[in-house]
């Protein structure tokens, strides 16, 4: 019985499947979601009719993810530099000892620059309230007068 359920459901092409999806999100979402969760796990979403793990799966299915897995794997770790090491220790002693220079010196530049805008800001400020403090008294206005 469930074997014949699945060769039908196998059958039905992928815009019907595409199509009932769509559909139930629109007239009661929980069985959208419902029928959205058991396309991704079957394997129907994305990989038609392939089975479950796509273009992986068949009688080697399992040795080509795991290679797949490796080279992933082996990708990630030539193309960070934190976290693991080159293999070459006397590089590694000079790459962290570069980067803990490096930072020191954008530290050291970044108290710098606050340095430079605070005496900026102090000059800035000096001058505002020297030219206030020389600047002549404005008289007042005198007083309007009611007319009668």
């Amino acid at each position: 019985m469930t074997g014949s359920l699945m060769e039908r459901l196998d059958d039905i092409p992928k815009p019907a499947w595409i199509a009932l999806l769509v559909a139930s999100f629109i007239l009661f979402w929980p069985i959208g979601l419902a029928l959205l969760i058991y396309l991704k796990w079957s394997g129907r979403m994305f990989c038609s009719r392939h089975g479950r793990y796509g273009h992986w799966s068949g009688p080697d299915g399992r040795e080509a993810r795991r290679e797949a897995r490796d080279e992933w794997r082996a990708w990630k770790r030539r193309s960070r530099w934190g976290g693991q090491g080159s293999g070459n220790v006397a590089f590694d002693e000079y790459r962290e000892e570069t980067l803990r220079k490096l930072d020191e010196e954008q530290r050291e530049f970044r108290d710098f620059l606050d340095r430079l805008r605070a005496a900026k800001d102090r000059s800035e400020f000096d001058q505002f309230m020297t030219e206030r403090r020389n600047r002549p008294p404005t008289a007042e206005p005198p007083a309007p007068t009611p007319s009668a």
